[in-house]
């Protein structure tokens, strides 16, 4: 089906929504695991059965990372509003918890079941026919488009080839992340490092020399991380959420008759506004320094950073989520609070280089990241609507 210019029914849009998002969730995505060249090829030939062109980018391994371009003309040197989902999913994890094929995309009653239905192929399906509906138009600022990959690795990939490659002015990202009744203004940011945790070896069996212990060591470290995040506050009413620590790998050891003298803690710290990455590496610095002179060693504990990205909260006078609250008053009859996230996201990147973007406004949804991923289908149409009012509003906007 090619949609003419806003000229197919409610059922038509309905129809081919969700078969291209069908299409989308039978092709393996997971990040890090699955190459992205079949989704993309996907996406690909849908654009140009629909007359929109695009551009794909390579990563650092010559491979497409994402793709772009744009739809639409300017009658005026106007900036572009850019629609964004991420085409790469998160892993399947047990597939014994699942009740229905993580690939099947299988349809019950109004829900849509499988990896990357909500997080973000209902997304990038919504946008696709989005683009085909604003493709001839004309208007003050530009549409442009980026299906996006390495996402969910949390490096960002696809979005750091775009921007290295994208030339024109951006007035905003809508990033088409899911959840209906609310809409990301901002989010926490991340600071993720490895603590390296020394201790002294000695062999396991001996009553004169008993080492220190550095697995023993880093577990007093990990409690002590859990007794200072019953501590955190949130930042404001404004950014409502608490920082928050969360220690994601802990390796060393591994001879029975050898007492550890090193061991790795992964610690993943959630930044907000008032306690950014200074804080956090002072606070887990302090924490290492109290073990070494508890528990002196040849050489001392270090951390080494992995990557860090700040919080971000747009400000209340930022034109992309006040359309969209204006457009949901219209089409749902309600308001769309606006809210912070928890998990980061590509806006905390975008924030960086000074461009506003919404993290989230999409389709209803269940147990994203978690087995039985699914969407509610009957939110598709309103979702469209709502980005299709908004997007009118702000593409006319000087």
């Amino acid at each position: 089906m090619i949609l003419r210019d806003f000229q197919a029914s409610a059922d038509e849009l309905q129809a081919s929504v969700i078969s291209l998002l069908t299409e989308l969730v039978r092709i393996p995505s997971r990040a890090g695991v699955d190459p992205y060249e079949a989704v993309f090829d996907c996406i690909i030939d849908w654009l140009r059965h629909h007359h929109i062109a695009c551009t794909p980018i390579a990563g650092a391994d010559g491979r497409t990372i994402a793709i772009a371009g744009r739809v639409g003309s300017l009658r005026a040197e106007g900036g572009t509003i850019v629609l964004n989902a991420s085409v790469d999913t998160a892993g399947f994890g047990d597939l014994t918890a699942w009740s229905h094929e993580p690939l099947g995309a299988e349809i019950v009653g109004s829900l849509l079941y499988g990896r990357g239905s909500a997080d973000a192929k209902a997304g990038i399906s919504i946008f696709c026919h989005l683009l085909a509906a604003f493709r001839t138009r004309t208007f003050a600022n530009g549409l442009g488009f980026l299906f996006d990959a390495d996402e969910h690795t949390g490096s960002f990939g696809g979005v750091r080839a775009w921007l290295d490659n994208f030339n024109e002015r951006i007035a905003g990202v809508l990033i088409g992340y899911p959840g209906h009744d609310q809409v990301g203004v901002g989010a926490r940011g991340f600071w993720r490092a490895t603590l390296h945790v020394s201790g002294a070896s000695a062999h396991s069996g001996s009553s004169k020399q008993r080492g220190i212990n550095a697995i023993a060591k880093a577990a007093e470290l990990v409690t002590s991380l859990a007794e200072h995040q019953r501590e955190m506050t949130k930042d404001s009413a404004a950014f409502p959420l608490p920082p928050k620590f969360t220690i994601t790998g802990i390796r060393g050891g591994g001879e029975f008759s050898i007492v550890p003298d090193a061991c790795e803690v992964d610690v993943d710290v959630r930044l907000t506004p008032a306690f950014a990455v200074e804080a956090a590496e002072t606070c887990l610095q302090t924490m290492i320094q109290r073990l070494d002179t508890k528990y002196p060693s040849p050489t001392r504990s270090r951390i080494v950073t992995q990557t860090s990205l700040p919080a971000y909260l747009l400000p209340g006078e930022s034109p992309l989520p006040l359309a969209l609250n204006r457009a949901s008053k219209r089409i749902l009859n309600r308001e769309l609070p606006f809210a912070v996230t928890g998990p980061s996201n590509i806006g905390n990147l975008l924030a960086q280089r000074g461009i506003p973007a919404t993290c989230g406004f999409g389709v209803a949804y269940r147990n994203i990241h978690a087995a039985d991923e699914c969407v509610d289908l009957a939110s598709v149409t309103p979702t469209y609507r709502v980005y299709e009012a908004a997007l009118q509003e702000l593409l006319s906007m000087a």
